[in-house]
């Protein structure tokens, strides 16, 4: 009896292959008509599937490098298991309790070791010998599929108590477990075959904890050097230890909140905090008495606006009197917009707006004169000015919203001691677990899903397939000035997912099966199984949230 053949046909090439044969075997012919790594493969279009599932028919393959952004977040998701597996093997698996993966810090991962081991340069070096001794033997990532509750049974016996935690919600049956060796875990999203995919990273020490440096997906084989956000991180690791604070570091331990605790005091809790961080802002700015411009700037979906009105009120309290200002008023006329690459208007570079006119009505406004501010309309493309002019008393300040803001170049005629600066981003404190963390990426992308469908009528396919052009903007106007700020705001919120959930998924689940976009809806979707839903009854009027979800008391 012949053995069954499958035509593949990838790159613009068929061959034929036994039924069985598993696509890392297949990837391994064509490689070298890829510059980049293959880590994962579409399967007849969009069935994204792991290298090592077999063929079985006849099929199409489009192969996933590490130079598309799939293929590097599998990269890093398989890095970080990597790290963990040779930290425990390293410190020994008695003296390690676990290692935390807690948040992106310049092109890595910062993570902390719990247990009798301390990182020090010795150990680090040892980890990365261990990690690259592995990489060389190509150690295959195996995985296996278990019944939830074994799962849930396997993570208490090896002490991986924010999985169990997790996984007593989870409403499917079957759990992917992988392995290296003996060590097993679970990882959210798919993962390369083997650790010989693993070749590019650096370990730096930094603070209490560990840096897992990786290559950025544009330049794939290439490990940046680590420049650490001093300011940055400070923000990230408040937020992290007030998540700890409150007893909600992961997914499950939130979960258990919502079903065993009093989420209406877990709410009222998070929105005191932050309403005592914009109180102890305001109060910095009114102790600063030359301060006469507040510039604040962060990336997409920040919660710039309410944040500012909120700000403005603490100024209020103490004793100022704010009047808000948006950069976007100061667009240069229409038929002078740049235009990008692809001959589209670009309106978030920094040459569409009016640097020299926006400075001259600053320093005019400094200087006590009387001034006419400007008032963009994007319907006509053109500048119109207000009726009544603005001057500037003692007591007056000018809050200044717009992603340029932390750019020295847009405020160069502006003497510095009159500026405070200030730094707003959702920074995603919550994690699924102690190895799955959550991208603030992410979490900024389901707020503008669900705003821009809200506020512009906008499908989530839409807002996804824009996402990646915002993301290029953020890196190129805005996170490069970051560590200008004088303060840093993280607007994010410990509870918000569970309320975003009953927003969201509706919208997710509208997104055509057939398009580019219906893998990230799906991804999406399956993030937000994790969660156990919450009604936004309790979310107060003036909460940042309200700017995505509505019902807030500001004019946003």
């Amino acid at each position: 009896m012949s053995e069954q053949m499958c035509r593949v046909t990838a790159a613009g090439e068929t061959r034929e292959y036994r039924a069985g044969t598993s696509y890392q075997k297949i990837a391994e012919d064509y490689q070298p008509k890829y510059e980049h790594q293959i880590v994962l493969v579409f399967v007849d279009g969009f069935h994204l599937q792991e290298l090592r599932k077999t063929v079985e028919r006849d099929c199409e393959l489009r192969f996933v490098t590490t130079a598309d952004a799939i293929g590097h977040a599998a990269y890093k998701r398989s890095m970080s298991f990597l790290l963990v597996k040779a930290v425990h093997d390293t410190g020994g698996h008695d003296k390690v309790e676990r290692v935390r993966i807690h948040f992106a810090l310049g092109k890595g991962y910062y993570c902390t070791v719990e247990g009798e081991v301390k990182p020090d340069e010795e150990f680090l070096q040892k980890v990365s010998a261990r990690m690259r001794e592995l990489s060389e033997q190509r150690i295959r990532f195996d995985k296996r599929s278990v019944h939830t509750d074994d799962a849930v049974e396997l993570f208490h016996r090896h002490g991986m108590y924010d999985k169990e935690r997790l996984f007593e919600y989870r409403r499917v049956s079957k759990v992917n477990i992988y392995s290296i060796n003996e060590f097993e875990d679970y990882y959210y999203g798919y993962m390369v075959p083997d650790a010989g995919c693993l070749k590019y990273f650096s370990l730096h020490l930094y603070d209490e904890g560990v840096v897992l440096q990786m290559p950025v997906k544009e330049k794939p084989e290439e490990v940046p050097e680590f420049k650490p956000s001093p300011k940055l991180f400070q923000a990230m690791k408040e937020s992290v230890e007030w998540g700890d604070c409150q007893d909600i570091e992961t997914v499950g331990a939130l979960n258990d909140m919502i079903t065993k605790g009093d989420m209406r005091e877990v709410v009222l809790v998070q929105e005191a905090h932050q309403e005592r961080q914009i109180g102890e802002i305001a109060k910095r700015i009114a102790e600063k008495r030359d301060t006469k411009f507040v510039l604040i700037a962060g990336p997409s979906s920040s919660g710039k606006t309410t944040f500012s009105h909120r700000l403005s009120i603490q100024l209020r309290v103490n004793g100022l009197r704010p009047h808000p200002i948006a950069v976007d008023n100061y667009f240069v006329d229409r038929e002078h917009t740049p235009r990008d690459k692809d001959g589209n208007y670009n309106f978030e570079c920094l040459e569409a707006i009016d640097i020299e006119k926006f400075n001259e009505d600053m320093e005019a406004l400094i200087r006590g004169k009387e001034v006419y501010l400007p008032i963009f309309d994007f319907k006509t493309g053109k500048r119109k000015y207000d009726i009544r002019p603005k001057r500037l008393g003692p007591d007056d300040i000018l809050v200044i919203e717009g992603i340029h803001c932390l750019n020295p170049k847009l405020t160069e005629a502006m003497r510095n001691e009159c500026k405070f600066r200030i730094y707003i981003s959702a920074l995603t404190q919550l994690n699924v677990d102690e190895h799955n963390r959550i991208p603030s990426t992410d979490g900024r992308l389901i707020r503008r899903i669900v705003r821009d469908a809200r506020t512009r009528g906008a499908s989530a396919m839409r807002t996804i397939a824009m996402w990646p052009s915002v993301r290029r903007g953020e890196e190129e106007n805005i996170f490069p000035y970051q560590e200008e700020a004088d303060v840093m705001f993280n607007s994010s919120l410990l509870y918000e997912l569970a309320v975003l959930k009953q927003y969201v998924e509706p919208l997710l689940f509208g997104v055509d099966r057939d398009s580019e976009e219906y893998l990230e809806a799906k991804r999406l979707l399956k993030f937000f199984d994790y969660f156990v839903g919450i009604g936004s009854e309790y979310v107060p009027t003036n909460s940042l949230l309200r700017e995505f979800i509505g019902g807030g008391c500001f004019r946003v």
